[in-house]
Parts: structure tokens; sequence; C-alpha cells
């Protein structure tokens, strides 16, 4: 697949991930979890760590979208990141807001480790 292609495809996979949330599927959402995770070190696995294009995602309508890519790119773009986590955390879009304060709180307390 195409940089490009992934991209498209982690998205999809978010808004899956959403309807997943939304209908308490908990098992199918831990199986587009895993997905994801496939993708991104895909990314990683690229020359020059292309995780870098998921900061296309930023701007996506999908809530879930936008934290799955904020959250990936934070070892390689984490001012963005950060601050497109706090925005998720203060839109009280919930549950990704919750999920959103959690990764601040991890991340302000050390918790979190980029890799």
């Amino acid at each position: 697949m195409t940089i490009e292609q992934l991209v498209a495809h982690y998205s999809e996979i978010g808004v899956a991930q959403d309807r997943a949330l939304l209908d308490n599927l908990v098992d199918q959402y831990n199986r587009l979890y895993d997905e994801a995770q496939a993708v991104e070190d895909e990314l990683k696995r690229r020359e020059g760590d292309q995780r870098r294009a998921l900061l296309a995602l930023y701007g996506h309508p999908n809530w879930q979208v936008r934290l799955n890519a904020a959250q990936a790119t934070r070892p390689v773009a984490p001012r963005a990141a950060r601050r497109m986590i706090e925005e998720i955390a203060d839109s009280r879009h919930f549950p990704q807001a919750g999920h959103a304060g959690m990764a601040l709180y991890a991340m302000d307390r050390g918790i979190y480790k980029p890799e």
C-alpha cells in the first residue's frame, strides 16, 4: 500500500472504531485497535518514519479518527499532537474527550513514553 492508501485505511479504521465504541462492541473495537496499530507500525517502518502523514487526519470530521491520529503522531510531532489532544479533551465530545483527557494526564506525569 502507498502512504496515502495507509492513511485512508487508517481513517476508515477510526470511523469503524467510533461505531464499535458507540455500540459497546468491545471485541470489535479491540480488533480494530490492533489493525490501526499495524498501520502505524507500517508507517513507522517506512523511510523517514511516515507517521507524519497522519497529521492530515487532524481535520477529519470524526473525533475518533482525530484522536487516533494525534496519539499516533506524538513521537514525530509532539507539539502538534498535544494541541490536537487538548482540543479533543476540550471539545466535550465523549467518549473521545475522556480518552484525550487521560492521554494528557499520562503525558504530564511521564507515564507515556513516545516510541
